[in-house]
């Protein structure tokens, strides 16, 4: 239905009439995934998924004339790394009390689609609502987790959680200690939340972030679990969280750029 011959041919044509540079680009594969009705773009390298980006606009007017739901770009060595790391995090957790997440490891590995078994009863988790709060408790619930929800005070005014005092910037860097002490009295031994990492295990509890853990994009996730911004978060900090996240390649540079400039706007 779809090859990556008439695709690279409908981005060169986008590109050329909305007044786009005419700059060389390589797509290696197009997967599309009749049952989400996505289709998935794998460019060679980094500056060809750029160019068929077209800073969100080419993608934007592809996925209008596909007449698709989604229209999604990696790189090749995007999912090089991603393999490399979700292949590290299958052998980090052998043995440990993360080892039920294993199934959905392996199926990420086979990503693009995503195709993720059905996981239930693992027990409960504390989750902190931080920047992604909408994916870090939609993970506890896809693997099978009951999320015990804890967040700062007003930050997500329309949720149900047990509202817990903190400062702004903790919304995008959780305190990992005080989140340890709140699950130690409640008997709990994993977290979930934005941490700056992707697992860490302390004093017998595991720290988990699921998109670094899992090295899935802020995209990906918006799509998978939903978003939902903070109400409250420090300005500064955000420009380091957003810095970080698209350091990792997590996050697309003018997701970043406009996640900065709707949070100073406010």
């Amino acid at each position: 239905m779809f090859t990556k011959e008439l695709i690279a041919e409908k981005v060169r044509e986008i590109r050329e009439k909305h007044g786009f540079e005419n700059v060389p680009f390589f797509i290696d594969d197009v997967i599309y995934d009749s049952e989400g009705d996505k289709l998935f773009i794998i460019a060679r390298d980094r500056s060809d998924k750029s160019a068929i980006i077209g800073n969100s606009f080419v993608i934007g007017k592809l996925k209008e004339e596909l007449g698709v739901k989604q229209v999604t770009v990696y790189s090749k060595l995007d999912l090089l790394i991603k393999r490399k790391k979700v292949r590290e995090n299958i052998e980090r957790i052998k043995g440990t009390h993360l080892e039920f997440l294993n199934p959905i490891l392996e199926a990420e590995l086979n990503f693009p689609p995503r195709k993720w078994p059905e996981l239930k009863n693992n027990g409960e988790a504390l989750v902190f609502l931080s920047f992604n709060a909408k994916a870090m408790v939609g993970f506890a619930k896809k693997v099978g987790l009951t999320p015990v929800k804890v967040g700062i005070k007003y930050a997500f005014p329309k949720w149900e959680y047990e509202a817990i005092e903190g400062s702004p910037r903790e919304v995008l860097f959780p305190d990992e200690d005080k989140l340890i002490e709140i699950a130690k009295e409640r008997g709990l031994r994993i977290i979930i939340s934005d941490f700056p990492f992707d697992l860490k295990f302390k004093e017998n509890i595991a720290l988990l972030n699921p998109l670094r853990f899992l090295h899935m994009g802020f995209f990906e996730a918006k799509y998978f679990f939903g978003f939902e911004k903070p109400v409250i978060l420090d300005k500064r900090a955000l420009i380091d969280f957003v810095v970080s996240y698209v350091y990792e390649g997590l996050m697309e540079s003018t997701d970043g750029a406009n996640l900065i400039w709707r949070g100073w706007r406010r």
